[in-house]
């Protein structure tokens, strides 16, 4: 048996990672940068927020709770639908690092977090790719 912690645990577990998603969604929907991934999602974030906390939950090692809702993420797949380009990953990566920056971490998780986020964020990238 491993005693090494997760991501999700390092991180603080369901909540801080809920702190760290509403923080995200919150930054979309008032922060002008963001315009145009806002402008992807409904008028109401509640329903997204609650599946972003659930894939990352069980992405950073926690309980798999998208999956054990929704079936396997098929992240690309479930993105199709919108047109996504570099400035859309680009406006996406800004909300989630103002929004890691408000949550205390670790040097080395925060590296850790921004290189993965970025690597999926830049796989969701369906436009100018």
């Amino acid at each position: 048996m491993s005693t090494e912690l997760s991501p999700y645990q390092l991180l603080g577990g369901e909540a801080v990672l809920r702190q760290l998603v509403d923080r995200f969604y919150a930054i979309m929907d008032t922060d002008p940068v963001a315009k145009t991934v806002r402008d992807m999602h409904p008028a109401d974030l509640t329903h997204s927020a609650d599946k972003l906390f659930m894939f990352l939950s069980g992405w950073l090692g926690g309980p798999n709770l998208y999956i054990e809702r929704f079936g396997h993420p098929m992240l690309r797949a479930r993105h199709l639908p919108f047109a996504i380009d570099s400035s859309g990953r680009d406006q996406w990566m800004y909300c989630m690092l103002k929004a890691m920056n408000e949550v205390p971490m670790e040097d080395a998780l925060r590296s850790h977090l921004e290189e993965a986020l970025f690597r999926t964020a830049d796989f969701m990238r369906n436009q100018d790719v």
